[in-house]
């Protein structure tokens, strides 16, 4: 596996797609097709040239060029991480036996399946995100917007290689529906919710690559465990792309936190919003919701299917290679904790195997709490008493055991008609996304931010925050 990419090529690759002219062909035909979907539904803002990085090898070390690149003329291609010929599976019944580099006639379905819905995933926070270079608060982050958007892009991409590669007549159809199905339409949605949601303001663009795309980190870490080597290889590339995305939401909120901790001490009151700032208690609001939806991409808690999916090899645990256990979980049992319509929870004891989803949704939450210290500190630097705080995961939930319930940010099973009086206070309300849309002006100078949010402490790979991000 050659880790310099072959930019010659008609679709850049390191795959050796010249040494299979059928899959060629096939990649090829399904190029111009992602080229009108991205001329439809990717970035409505015209540019002359953004400052990308771009990858250039798939080594540990100086994987990518930055330049000034106009977004459609973007090489969009195929990268998988180097490979280990000696590669062993690392869990479920086939634990030890080499990796697949083909994929089993039994776990075809399967398979396929779970590429699917990664794949659709990908070009989803495209759409969503497609009016929002018309409201930059500056040059950086309308560059750092594109960069996530062309990752997306070749995010979908990777998965659509998998699918033509591996699966066939069936393959290239599901790869031709990732372009079909389109965030929030009625007819053909994304699969999952989260990526049917509005992704209308900057707040919300913070909080999804935040949130949400920390999401796709966790997803992307258990596929890479996967038995199936390509895949593997895969998730792994996309993870180094991922963690770009997921810098500019935690400095992002960091940014909105300072200014408005900022504008708090100038004049202060709490209430900002006179001032071009946004209160703290809409941040918090907005951090309920988004990494609510976001837990609700984890699944239901119990999953007979997720088990499966391990005890098969397909999908492992984040850093299933550092668990000191057997790797194959079907005598260990964990606590489930579970509402009940009394208002009271229980904790039900449960084979482990049957909780996988629950524990990947343990890691990220974790590692969620890390950004709300982050912020908090920001507020107890600035002498500020307000305190974010991560809701309970049972709040606001449409998927799992507390989606029938009705449970308070603080954890307390109420009814519905207490829930509603309070979820103002909890979620954003119409007059709070109407707020923070009003603040939502275009400012394309260089060296200046709009008033709501900070500047960034470092511009993008040594670059200065006056440099121009963008040529408009």
């Amino acid at each position: 596996m050659p880790t310099r990419i072959d930019y010659d090529a008609k679709i850049p690759n390191n795959v050796e797609l010249s040494d299979n002219r059928r899959l060629q062909r096939a990649l090829e035909g399904w190029q111009p097709k992602f080229m009108h979907w991205w001329a439809e539904m990717g970035p409505a803002l015209e540019t002359q040239g953004v400052y990308l990085r771009t990858a250039v090898s798939v080594g540990r070390d100086g994987w990518a060029h930055f330049d000034h690149v106009v977004p459609q003329d973007y090489r969009w291609g195929i990268f998988l991480a180097e490979r280990d010929p000696d590669r062993r599976i690392a869990f479920g019944e086939h634990r030890g036996e080499p990796a697949w580099q083909q994929v089993p006639g039994e776990y075809r379905a399967d398979l396929q399946r779970l590429i699917v819905i990664q794949g659709d995933t990908e070009p989803a926070s495209v759409e969503q995100q497609k009016l929002l270079g018309l409201t930059a608060p500056s040059l950086y982050d309308l560059r750092n917007l594109f960069q996530v958007n062309v990752e997306e892009g070749r995010h979908l991409w990777a998965m659509v290689y998998l699918l033509h590669a591996y699966f066939g007549k069936e393959g290239r159809e599901e790869a031709e529906a990732l372009l079909h199905r389109n965030s929030g339409s009625p007819d053909t949605p994304r699969i999952l919710g989260a990526f049917n949601e509005e992704t209308a303001d900057w707040l919300a663009f913070y909080m999804f690559t935040y949130f949400t795309d920390r999401d796709g980190k966790y997803q992307l870490g258990t596929l890479k465990e996967s038995a199936f080597d390509p895949l593997s290889r895969t998730c792994e590339f996309m993870l180094k792309e991922e963690a770009h995305h997921m810098f500019v939401g935690t400095t992002g909120v960091d940014r909105v936190v300072t200014r408005s901790a900022e504008l708090i001490r100038e004049h202060d009151t709490m209430d900002i919003a006179a001032h071009g700032g946004i209160p703290l208690d809409i941040i918090q609001r907005y951090l309920n919701f988004h990494y609510t939806v976001s837990l609700d991409l984890f699944g239901s808690e119990t999953s007979t299917n997720a088990a499966n999916y391990y005890t098969a090899g397909l999908k492992g645990r984040w850093m299933e290679t550092r668990r000191k256990d057997d790797h194959q979980l079907t005598e260990d049992a964990a606590l489930l904790e579970k509402p009940q319509d009394d208002g009271t929870w229980t904790a039900e004891e449960m084979q482990k195997i049957l909780l996988l989803n629950l524990d990947l949704r343990g890691e990220y939450i974790a590692d969620c709490s890390s950004g709300v210290k982050r912020w908090n500190k920001i507020l107890a630097d600035a002498g500020i008493d307000f305190r974010f705080r991560l809701p309970h995961p049972g709040f606001n939930r449409k998927v799992g055991i507390n989606s029938g319930h009705h449970i308070t940010p603080d954890g307390t099973i109420v009814d519905e008609a207490t829930w509603e009086r309070s979820r103002k206070h909890w979620l954003p309300t119409d007059e709070d996304l109407a707020f923070v849309r009003s603040l939502m002006h275009p400012v394309y100078e260089r060296g200046k931010i709009a008033s709501w949010v900070a500047p960034p402490r470092q511009g993008i790979n040594g670059k200065p925050f006056d440099y121009e991000y963008v040529y408009l």
